[in-house]
């Protein structure tokens, strides 16, 4: 095979440069000083024509021009600044190749978005059964590459905590404490009162979950971990109603969206303390609530009058009450006093 002779390339027309202009360039070389006529002698060209072309290498700054004179910059200079000026265009380009390229990944979002749109990739399970809602959360939670995977649910009523407390719970509570899952609930105050369904909650926390109550919760919902999310066959309501019939999703959408739900009903939620932790602050309110004063329940509880106030001092923090008589009120709500 014949190898083809190397041709170098003009530095001059890779700087910018067309072949006349470099031309031209050489001739203010090698004359320095010059004026247009000199120069389009020295070109054998038309003098309008070589004015034009002194006057884009004056804007290049290769050429000085004094009192209708022309001469050459020192080419290290001249070109010096030329080749900086290609270095700014070569930057400012790389930086839209740099946009560009990073622009691809939300360009990507969007194409998938579509593809999904179309193709209709959300895996929707229809499930019936309470073993199997609170089973499948479980097993969701063996499958969670980075256990403990992070559970979100609400329960809307008193027929739904009773049947948790009573059959599901404890399953639930030996996952917390396998360190499978980890679990927030928010359940409505009037459950508290529910037999069974106190103690069972503070087991619950002591495994390591969050317990919160509101006056009314809308409906039960779920999220389990960052893909799968629960909804119930019908919005609100009781779920034993309904056969325990929900649906199973998995899509980061929905899930999004619950957890944001989730997040803001928690905000309004008020905190749930332990038995252990909250026995001391109900005997308290139980007794003031009978009419006794600091020193008879101090007397009655076997302790200080100091541990009695600290004990209501707590028990109107936990209940958000300005008052002994606001704490008594919101106790009395919440079943405490029962």
């Amino acid at each position: 095979m014949r190898n083809e002779p190397h041709t170098m390339s003009d530095p001059f027309e890779t700087l910018g440069l067309d072949p006349a202009q470099t031309a031209l360039y050489s001739a203010v070389l090698r004359l320095h000083k010059a004026t247009r006529s000199d120069l389009a002698q020295a070109m054998d060209g038309p003098v309008e024509k070589v004015g034009r072309q002194l006057d884009d290498l004056v804007k290049l700054g290769v050429v000085d021009e004094q009192s209708g004179q022309y001469l050459a910059r020192h080419p290290a200079a001249a070109l010096g600044r030329v080749i900086a000026e290609r270095l700014d265009r070569l930057a400012e380009e790389s930086r839209r190749i740099d946009s560009a390229l990073g622009s691809i990944r939300g360009l990507i979002r969007d194409y998938d978005a579509g593809r999904d749109y179309r193709d209709g990739p959300f895996t929707v399970e229809m499930a019936s059964g309470a073993d199997i809602l609170y089973e499948s959360v479980v097993g969701i939670a063996v499958q969670c590459q980075t256990p403990p995977m992070t559970l979100l649910t609400t329960v809307p009523d008193e027929r739904t905590m009773t049947d948790f407390a009573r059959k599901f719970a404890d399953l639930w509570i030996d996952a917390q404490k396998r360190n499978l899952l980890t679990v927030q609930v928010i359940v409505p105050v009037t459950t508290l009162a529910l037999p069974g369904v106190r103690a069972q909650l503070t087991s619950l926390i002591e495994s390591g979950g969050q317990v919160r109550s509101l006056d009314r919760v809308p409906s039960w919902f779920m999220t389990a971990g960052p893909e799968m999310a629960g909804l119930p066959a019908h919005w609100g309501g009781n779920l034993p109603d309904h056969a325990y019939n929900f649906y199973l999703v998995r899509t980061s959408v929905v899930v999004g969206v619950l957890g944001s739900l989730f997040r803001e009903l928690w905000a309004r939620a008020v905190p749930l303390l332990p038995d252990r932790r909250g026995d001391g602050m109900v005997q308290v309110l139980r007794l003031a609530a009978q009419g006794m004063c600091d020193d008879s329940i101090a007397r009655r509880l076997g302790v200080s009058v100091r541990t009695v106030r600290a004990r209501f001092a707590d028990a109107m923090t936990e209940l958000g009450a300005q008052s002994r008589f606001h704490a008594g009120v919101e106790a009395a709500r919440r079943g405490w006093l029962r």
